[in-house]
């Protein structure tokens, strides 16, 4: 017999969009909420501790039972499935995007613009900031627009970053802290971050983790959770483009079908499984998947690669807490008119590569007594910086997830391939990126009396997005600004599958933002 469970909106994906954006619709509206999770919960808050002494003393996986054995696919892929997503594990780095990033082809002529400014989006950061708890300094305001101040004041610099953030200003290049979802006050019910550089698994709850919102929901009985449970499609009432019920497979109990029914169905699933959903659902009447009339689904897969180098300085610096925390300047993301488009961030943070203590000096003679203090005090007396810039590129339409035929998971359904590809615009501009952004390292360099000992380029996208963009034009995208899909009345997608570029900072804010917007909307009609 078919399991039967009925709610007025349906949430599929339990990641900080979803608990974000199911927060916001209790606030909205008294509506029926189930949010339905693939996989179970990982580490609890009380476990940490013990899970991060292991994890730093034998490297073991901190999250317990965050994947799904075989639900994975070929190319860039989170393997989290678990309640929280990734932002349970994450480093909780929060900047915004620039205004630029919204506006590529009227700015720029390169790329595409979104369907929203960084105006209308402006107070749907600050909410999400407000949410989550973030710790930060406001930057100058021709570089870093806000209408408020951060939630929290910023986590203070170390010393080394204190020096370095005076280097990073003599090469006339603006520097202020990077924005955290870390706490330096206890008004949000969290411990002080102590800067103890376990980010990955915070041993205090001082770093936000989406969990203890899902908690407060569920406990104050505003949400439903369902764990276990995969959604493999979606399907249509008859004779209409509404979306009726999801088939579901309760991994604990697989030989009993399960259908979720629900008014509104909302797709938080991640830029990877969100789309794949869509794809799985195909039927006689949307031959290529749901949401995908126009052949838009799983097209234009995002993200950012980074271009970063080892600068040594003539500094005095110390091995120091928090080597986690960086310096951020928006100053190269907002440029002005450009001749050839090269846009990024940049980010300083302090490198103690060759700065511990060691048993052996440079001819191979082992230390002792003095000597070993001697040596380190004589290796500080240079410092040695990583900067690191995030550079936007132009996504193809043809940057890709489809549906694998050679890869299935156990209940036979074909799993997800992404094939990255940037614009041939971008992959012109390639070279002349890079060089322009190692002549910035080099500049850097010599104004602190230093130089460039190693660069690198990243080979495949940081902060992945797409595959769902949002847009006006239906035969270009697949949602609208509301993430409302084009095809469907009462099918929704939120999250990093709905950005229409990568921009040049982590994209947690700014996908958060969106579904904060979207779920606006969706109570509105609740």
């Amino acid at each position: 017999m078919t399991v039967r469970i009925e709610s007025d909106i349906c949430i599929i994906g339990s990641g900080i969009t979803a608990i974000l954006a199911a927060e916001r619709l209790t606030e909205l509206t008294d509506a029926d909420i189930v949010i339905v999770e693939a996989g179970g919960r990982t580490t609890p808050a009380q476990d940490r501790i013990g899970k991060r002494r292991r994890f730093i003393d034998y490297g073991e996986n901190p999250w317990t039972g965050d994947h799904i054995q075989g639900q994975t696919g070929e190319g860039l892929f989170y393997r989290s499935m678990n309640v929280g997503g990734c932002a349970m594990h994450w480093d909780g780095a929060c900047p915004r995007f620039s205004p630029e990033d919204f506006r590529q082809e009227s700015m720029y002529g390169v790329g595409t613009d979104w369907p929203i400014g960084y105006g209308d989006l402006e107070p749907y950061y600050q909410d999400f900031e407000e949410r989550v708890g973030v710790a930060g300094e406001a930057g100058p305001p021709e570089y870093d627009p806000r209408s408020g101040p951060y939630p929290m004041p910023p986590l203070p610099l170390s010393y080394n970053l204190e020096i370095l953030k005076a280097w990073g200003e003599s090469a006339d290049i603006p520097f202020w802290t990077q924005p955290w979802a870390k706490a330096t006050t206890t008004e949000y019910g969290r411990a002080l971050c102590r800067r103890c550089d376990t980010c990955h698994i915070c041993p205090t709850g001082a770093k936000y983790t989406p969990d203890v919102t899902l908690d407060r929901l569920i406990t104050e009985g505003r949400v439903r959770l369902l764990t276990h449970t995969l959604v493999r499609r979606l399907e249509l009432h008859e004779n209409s483009d509404r979306v009726k019920h999801a088939v579901a497979v309760d991994s604990e109990a697989p030989n009993e079908p399960l259908e979720l029914h629900a008014d509104t169905f909302v797709l938080a699933a991640g830029y990877a499984w969100s789309p794949h959903l869509l794809l799985l659902s195909a039927n006689s009447r949307f031959p290529d998947g749901l949401a995908n009339r126009t052949g838009m689904v799983g097209r234009y897969m995002t993200g950012h690669p980074y271009a970063s180098a080892q600068i040594d300085l003539p500094l005095e610096s110390y091995p120091g807490m928090f080597s986690t925390n960086s310096l951020l300047s928006r100053m190269f993301a907002r440029p002005g008119p450009m001749e050839r488009y090269v846009r990024h961030d940049l980010r300083i943070w302090t490198s103690t590569a060759g700065r511990q203590p060691r048993p052996r000096g440079d001819d191979g003679s082992w230390l002792f007594g003095n000597a070993v203090m001697d040596d380190w005090q004589a290796r500080t007396k240079r410092s040695s910086a990583r900067v690191r810039g995030y550079y936007d590129v132009i996504p193809d339409r043809n940057s890709l997830l489809s549906l694998d035929p050679e890869r299935q998971n156990r209940w036979g359904d074909p799993m997800p391939k992404i094939e990255f590809r940037d614009a041939p615009e971008s992959v012109e501009l390639r070279a002349h990126t890079h060089e322009t952004m190692f002549g910035l390292f080099e500049r850097m360099a010599d104004v602190g009396g230093g130089s460039v000992m190693s660069t690198q380029i990243s080979t495949q996208m940081e902060h992945p997005g797409g595959g769902c963009r949002m847009g006006d034009d239906p035969t270009t995208s697949v949602t609208d600004s509301y993430g409302r899909t084009h095809d469907h009345e009462n099918l929704f997608v939120i999250g990093a599958s709905t950005m229409v570029s990568g921009g040049c900072a982590n994209g947690t804010p700014t996908f958060c933002a969106l579904s904060l917007r979207s779920a606006d909307v969706i109570g509105a009609e609740s």
